[in-house]
């Protein structure tokens, strides 16, 4: 008796063709916990950052089409439009990170020393003080 483990026509990805970036064996329970994780780490800063209140509203919104793709990569990659699933865990590390750099930077508080008049002018622009 002969028995198939897996589906006859499923198709493995070998390689993501992008250098020094690995396929991933199990990318959707990664990046779900990736997510996760940054939710966690974003608690920590002050809910009146409006780094913490735009990067949860992201992270939001890509925790939920993982939840809702059940499983399939494509639609996760179609829906979160990042590339290949691997860049999107890729990029959600590298928000893990950033979060932390945040809490370490403080900011969300303001600055230690006033900006010089007309630093914050842009060509074309005038900014009233």
């Amino acid at each position: 008796m002969f028995r198939l483990t897996r589906p006859l026509f499923q198709v493995v990805k070998t390689t993501t063709g992008v250098t020094g970036l690995a396929v991933h064996s199990n990318p959707i329970p990664a990046l779900t916990q990736t997510y996760k994780s940054t939710l966690e780490a974003l608690a920590a800063l002050p809910s009146t950052s409006v780094y913490r209140q735009g990067t949860e509203a992201l992270t939001l919104k890509k925790l939920g089409i993982l939840e809702k793709a059940n499983g399939d990569i494509s639609a996760v990659e179609k829906e979160l439009d990042e590339g290949q699933i691997e860049e999107s865990l890729l990029i959600a590390s590298d928000e893990l990170k950033l979060v932390g750099k945040m809490a370490e930077w403080k900011a969300w508080e303001p600055l230690e020393e006033k900006p010089e008049p007309g630093q914050w002018e842009y060509p074309g622009t005038t900014v009233s003080t």
